[in-house]
């Protein structure tokens, strides 16, 4: 296909023919006649060449040249007036439709202008102005709408590239937060369990069967986050939430108000910030009480963490982070407050979690 473009392109030149015209059948042709001819062909083909493959350059190293060329040569040989039809193609490349409209205009003036003052003799002036006039609109507006569909596409390809780059780069945080909430969460349960084998030996049995589980049960879970199909339920979590503190000698004090219906998307979200929160609770709080609720107030839906333990003045880190950017998503707030142990507010508004 470019292949058969380019040739066109190249077949485009043959108008310069229209240059020969007067030398062939004027009578009184010398060789200057010939040597103008073979001027304007010398100093055009470049300039037609630069304006297909180098279209930035087309306003000031094509049209303009192109049109003053026309201009000296046109009073003495009105075939060159064709000049002025590949101007108003390279007006049509290169400038916007409106531009390009006043270019038109501008090269039918000085093609009418060239019909009262040419040297060139009647009728035979106007043999060689007619044409170029008519090709002048007829060839310019094609090429407007031409070019203006070629920028459309173009625009729509880099779009298109940058809505994929982007959804790559939405996909990628995506599972990275993910794999952050699975792995933390997993890691921390099966660390405990170790801590306890190590305390008790008579527990190894059992707690190695447990940690069994829970790493099998964790490699499911990463399979599924990589293939986007791992959904978290809220109840799931709070159920974990309570062993896995509890397993660590922390009461968890909890309450779930059962009239919250709460919608997949926004479920998905709470419960894997509710396992971030407990897992921080559980590295670094060294909490005795822990505090979970989640229920309706002021218009919003909110989760709430609370420990007594000493991990608040703990810098924030990429598990939090990924928390924000996930209520965010939603519409919603992490707040998280440092007095008398570690408060993890979530507020969503109830009209999107509900």
């Amino acid at each position: 296909m470019r292949k058969v473009v380019g040739f066109s392109r190249w077949v485009h030149l043959i108008y310069l023919g229209n240059l020969l015209w007067a030398p062939i059948f004027d009578p009184a042709t010398d060789w200057v006649d010939w040597a103008l001819v073979a001027v304007v062909v010398v100093a055009f083909v470049p300039m037609y060449v630069l304006a297909w493959y180098r279209p930035e350059l087309i306003r000031w190293r094509c049209l303009v040249p192109t049109v003053v060329l026309g201009a000296l040569v046109t009073p003495f040989n009105t075939g060159a007036a064709v000049l002025f039809v590949y101007a108003g193609v390279f007006a049509g490349l290169a400038e916007s439709r409106r531009v390009a409209m006043r270019w038109f205009v501008a090269l039918t003036a000085l093609i009418c202008l060239f019909g009262v003052v040419s040297t060139v003799e009647l009728p035979y002036r106007i043999w060689g102005l007619l044409p170029s006039l008519i090709f002048l609109w007829l060839i310019g507006v094609v090429q407007v709408d031409w070019s203006e569909r070629e920028r459309e596409q173009s625009d729509l390809r880099i779009r298109t590239a940058r809505i994929e780059h982007l959804a790559t780069l939405a996909e990628r945080e995506r599972i990275a937060r993910d794999l952050h909430d699975l792995l933390g969460h997993t890691l921390t349960a099966i660390i405990v369990r170790a801590q306890l084998v190590s305390a008790d030996p008579s527990r190894a049995q059992e707690e190695a069967a447990e940690i069994e589980r829970t790493a099998r049960a964790a490699l499911g879970e990463v399979r599924d986050a990589v293939s986007g199909w791992r959904t978290a339920s809220l109840d799931t979590e709070l159920e974990a939430a309570r062993a896995a503190l509890s397993s660590l000698g922390v009461e968890v004090v909890m309450r779930r108000d059962p009239e919250l219906v709460i919608v997949g998307s926004t479920e998905h979200e709470l419960a894997l910030a509710l396992r971030e929160a407990v897992t921080n609770v559980a590295r670094h709080a060294r909490a005795r009480t822990c505090h979970i609720a989640v229920e309706a107030r002021d218009g919003e839906l909110r989760l709430v963490v609370a420990d007594d333990g000493v991990g608040g003045h703990a810098p924030e880190g990429n598990g939090l982070t990924g928390m924000r950017e996930r209520i965010a998503a939603l519409g919603g707030l992490v707040a998280r407050t440092a007095s008398a142990g570690t408060t993890v507010t979530i507020a969503v508004p109830l009209k999107v979690a509900t």
